[in-house]
């Protein structure tokens, strides 16, 4: 682990970041017959994050819209947003509130508790930061992308179907991806 104090990012800014929703996503990806996988996304309601002169002292709290979801298939989606997997009715956002931030081998990784469908659990985000910039108009711009995988029944995500060919309808496990952009508030 590398010296908390010693860490340098180029173009770092200290201040609360807020996300660009336009310039940001949350995706997924699940095997689907155990042959393909299905893709999908979910809109970020809010996300901020406070940054410290320690980067490694930051902390992101993030809402995403559950009912949000698409797939590309409106019925799959509705089965989705169902009591069957989402219950968005009942829990119309999923959460991250982040624990720590550490740098190892040279990559960040974010510790954080998830929370779907009122199951929290602990999870971690690779991250790869895109760099920072200032816009046209002025604004002092963030990227990063990052990546985790899930147990989604472990987030009490439990339906599913036998194929008669054997194996199941949706895979256990889940990635999700982020592509996120923000901008430092003066």
């Amino acid at each position: 682990m590398t010296d908390a104090t010693a860490l340098d990012i180029p173009g770092y800014k200290a201040g609360t970041w807020v996300l660009d929703a336009a310039h940001s996503e949350v995706g997924f990806s699940v095997r689907h017959m155990m042959i393909s996988k299905v893709r999908g996304h979910f809109n970020i309601k809010e996300a901020t994050l406070t940054a410290p002169e320690n980067p490694l002292e930051a902390t992101l709290t993030a809402k995403v819209d559950a009912a949000s979801l698409d797939t590309k298939d409106e019925g799959r989606d509705g089965h989705l947003r169902s009591a069957d997997f989402f219950d968005v009715e009942t829990y119309p956002s999923i959460t991250f509130v982040s624990t720590g931030v550490r740098f190892e081998g040279g990559d960040f990784l974010v510790d954080g508790d998830l929370t779907i469908k009122d199951v929290t659990k602990p999870v971690t985000f690779d991250v790869d930061f895109g760099g920072f910039g200032t816009d046209p108009w002025g604004n002092y711009k963030a990227g990063a992308t990052a990546k985790t995988v899930i147990d989604r029944e472990a987030f009490g995500l439990t339906w599913n179907a036998a194929l008669e060919t054997g194996g199941v309808l949706v895979g256990k496990d889940v990635t999700i991806e982020l592509d996120l952009q923000g901008s430092v508030q003066a």
